[in-house]
């Protein structure tokens, strides 16, 4: 079946086709970095890290060109600059850094390009120069704004009457704007903030024309997929969208396919720096893998809210230490097969990255490895490497099962189990039941689970209750 992919423009699911099959290319916006990210930052992270992976594994690795930005000027970082007494970049490297650490330890390969807005001020003013050039800004009082009764399309993407997406989206009221819903390309810095010179007088730029430039810098125009968060459809994309169109990219589009996933929430309400309801993702990694973090992420549709919960946490531990028992007990079979996953396999994820449907099918994979397994089947070899191929599109199982499961021994205490492990083998093989029931009652005491397979024993740290 054909990757469709739900198209917040469309209103609709659409069978992808990207312009070049050679050169497919997504834009996703990424963080403000003025703070450690909470986890519902990292959401998109983790929904379009399996959609670069799948389409990477449709088109080739080098085929696609995937581009995550990052917003380096911005009050908020200029606000705490000022408050350490540092210029922005030692914030913004520091938390930038942090974000991509974090990243990391959640699974998320590095895009093929990390633009800085900073690092894009030529063709930000270059951009502006065109559009105040053709009518689609203008300067008013050292600022330059966009003129939103240029674009005739305004609103198409979000899909709401201007007056409403005025009242709803806390404009700045200013005498020197020619329509209310016009916003702002650059303007002055305020005493101590950044500056850049540009022919409309010291300042900075706007939030949404760092998007427009860094694209068509880093990508070109238009390009195939330009995917974030269900709060940036309006007014970031929207403007996005008015600005890139009337830059001269009438001859297409802006992006082909847009992409917005659902509110990660806390309770009944979205999660949120201002709200103060927030879980940052640098202290759960502290404690909790990884992997079990982007479980949770991926355990409902990218498109629906997700409930942030210590349920969901514990439920997606569980199912990845069934999924790493599974490997562990099948360590001594080699992975076999012509290593491309069958088109059944792909099928969760060609729905729109349906990554339920997908840990529904790797739980099954496992399943039925772990039977193939226990009857010495000629089956296990080809469905630990279907396992295996679908479990790495969705960024899983990257890690040896030991590992995962003795990760929170020391190598003492490693080397203590082991020899406690060895002596109960050792106990079982002369059927000495009571000294390997005495050997395994020690391994309790210890916080350690053994689990008996085919291959001989392993085991693993039990979490604390």
């Amino acid at each position: 079946m054909p990757l469709q992919l739900y198209d917040t423009m469309a209103r609709a699911k659409r069978d992808f086709v990207p312009a070049d099959p050679k050169r497919v290319t997504m834009y996703v916006c990424g963080p403000t970095v003025y703070n450690y990210s909470h986890i519902g930052n990292f959401r998109p992270v983790v929904v379009f890290d399996v959609l670069f992976r799948l389409l990477r594994q449709l088109y080739g690795e080098a085929a696609v060109c995937y581009a995550a930005n990052v917003t380096d000027v911005d009050d908020k970082i200029n606000a705490k600059a000022a408050e350490e007494g540092v210029p922005i970049s030692v914030i913004t490297d520091r938390y930038l850094a942090a974000y991509n650490g974090d990243a990391a330890a959640l699974g998320a390969l590095m895009p093929t390009a990390q633009p800085r807005a900073t690092e894009t001020m030529d063709a930000i003013i270059d951009m502006i120069g065109r559009l105040v050039e053709n009518g689609s800004a203008y300067a008013a009082e050292g600022h330059v704004l966009f003129n939103t009764q240029a674009f005739s399309d305004y609103g198409k993407l979000s899909g709401r009457p201007l007056d409403e997406m005025i009242a709803g989206a806390r404009v700045e009221v200013a005498p020197y704007k020619q329509h209310p819903a016009d916003f702002v390309l650059w303007k002055p810095s305020k005493p101590g903030e950044p500056v850049w010179e540009s022919p409309w007088g010291p300042g900075r730029p706007g939030w949404h024309i760092e998007c427009s430039a860094m694209i068509e810098q880093e990508l070109g125009l238009p390009i195939d997929i330009h995917g974030g968060g269900i709060d940036l459809v309006f007014p970031h994309h929207e403007n996005e969208l008015a600005q890139g169109i009337c830059d001269g990219h009438q001859h297409g589009s802006y992006a082909n396919y847009w992409l917005h996933n659902g509110f990660l929430n806390m309770g009944d309400e979205k999660m949120s720096k201002s709200l103060g309801n927030v879980a940052l993702a640098h202290d759960l990694l502290k404690i909790q893998p990884g992997e079990v973090i982007r479980w949770a992420l991926l355990g409902a549709h990218y498109r629906q809210p997700l409930s942030w919960t210590d349920e969901a946490l514990t439920q997606a531990r569980n199912s990845l230490d069934h999924l790493y028992g599974v490997l562990g007990r099948a360590r001594h079979i080699e992975a076999g097969g012509s290593g491309a996953l069958a088109e059944e396999q792909l099928e969760p994820l060609m729905d729109d990255l349906n990554t339920p449907a997908a840990m529904a099918l790797l739980k099954k994979l496992a399943t039925d490895l772990d039977a193939a397994v226990r009857k010495d089947s000629g089956q296990a070899a080809p469905l630990k490497q279907d396992l295996l191929a679908l479990a790495g599109v969705m960024g899983f199982l990257g890690q040896d099962p030991q590992t995962w499961f003795q990760g929170g021994a020391d190598e003492n205490l490693k080397a203590r189990i082991d020899g406690l492990v060895h002596a109960r083998d050792a106990a079982r093989v002369a059927k000495d039941w009571p000294e390997a029931d005495r050997l395994r009652a020690e391994l309790t005491a210890l916080n350690v689970e053994v689990m008996d397979g085919p291959a001989g024993a392993t085991w693993r740290i039990k979490e604390q209750a």
